[in-house]
């Protein structure tokens, strides 16, 4: 994949296209079977600004489709996914689910990172067809930083290329790559937070995701003053923890999307809420 093949077309502007509804990526834990349970609570609200802090795949996002949005995530190649979309990314190169394809596609990606080069509309093409070819979506870098996701074992693949329609919908998001604690929310802003689950598998972004992560994210959102909703797996440690913090902690059976092991079992998780 060569590196002029990916960037921006300029010339005249796209014609308006149907709102998109579905995520542009397949991503690991996605929420959009969410929103049902989501839209009573947004849709007197809806014109507050969303935020979310763990963005992830923007399934909340795209199904609650606010005017305005802060979408944070800790991960930079996902953001910068993003925000090409934003400015109307157009792939001229054409994919391939084929491996040695995908490998040489692995290297590529890899190399432009150790050089430098995350930021650019090669790097999110990339990162696209990473996302859709490799191994059930996951998003995994070792130490080093290297992106290690192996080939996946998917027979038919609908790659997209034209990612034109999203810069209006994304007109008025606003996209950071930062931590939780460095998100800045306004008094009435609506949160909905994601975060990595409270799993033994929580190495998303380098680093991890601790216990003391979990409690800090749940202590600082009960402090907000606008309405909140705090998704996560009902373990025992974080039903205590959200109750202790006086949020409501209804339960839901969710469809396991992606396992390692191979278990699609419904997995209990909670929507603990707050001024709602």
């Amino acid at each position: 994949m060569r590196g002029s093949a990916l960037a921006l077309r300029h010339g005249p502007e796209p014609v308006a296209e149907p709102a998109p509804t579905r995520p542009p990526l397949k991503w690991a834990g996605g929420k959009r079977w969410q929103v049902q349970h989501l839209l009573p609570h947004w849709t007197s609200r809806s014109d507050r600004r969303l935020v979310e802090p763990f963005a992830g795949g923007l399934a909340v996002a795209l199904g609650l489709m606010p005017k305005r949005a802060l979408l944070n995530d800790v991960n930079p190649h996902l953001l910068n996914f993003y925000r090409w979309l934003k400015a109307g990314l157009v792939v001229d190169e054409r994919f391939e689910n084929e491996k040695s394809a995908f490998y040489r596609n692995r290297n590529r990606f890899n190399r432009l990172l150790s050089n430098g080069q995350t930021e650019t509309a090669e790097a999110a093409g990339l990162f696209y067809y990473l996302n859709r070819t490799g191994y059930n979506g996951l998003c995994r870098f070792n130490q080093k930083g290297v992106f290690n996701v192996p080939f996946g074992r998917f027979n038919n693949i609908n790659y997209r290329y034209d990612f034109a329609n999203y810069k209006s919908v994304f007109e008025n998001w606003e996209f950071t790559n930062k931590t939780f604690r460095e998100v800045t929310l306004a008094p009435d802003d609506f949160v909905y937070a994601d975060p990595p689950y409270d799993v033994e598998f929580t190495a998303y972004s380098s680093g991890g995701f601790s216990w003391e992560d979990q409690e800090a994210t749940a202590e600082w959102l009960a402090k907000h003053s606008g309405p909140v909703i705090l998704s996560n797996q009902a373990t025992d440690r974080i039903m205590k923890l959200y109750k202790k913090l006086k949020f409501k902690t209804p339960t839901f059976e969710a469809p396991r999307r992606i396992s390692c092991t191979g278990d699609r079992a419904p997995a209990l998780e909670v929507l603990a809420t707050r001024n709602l």
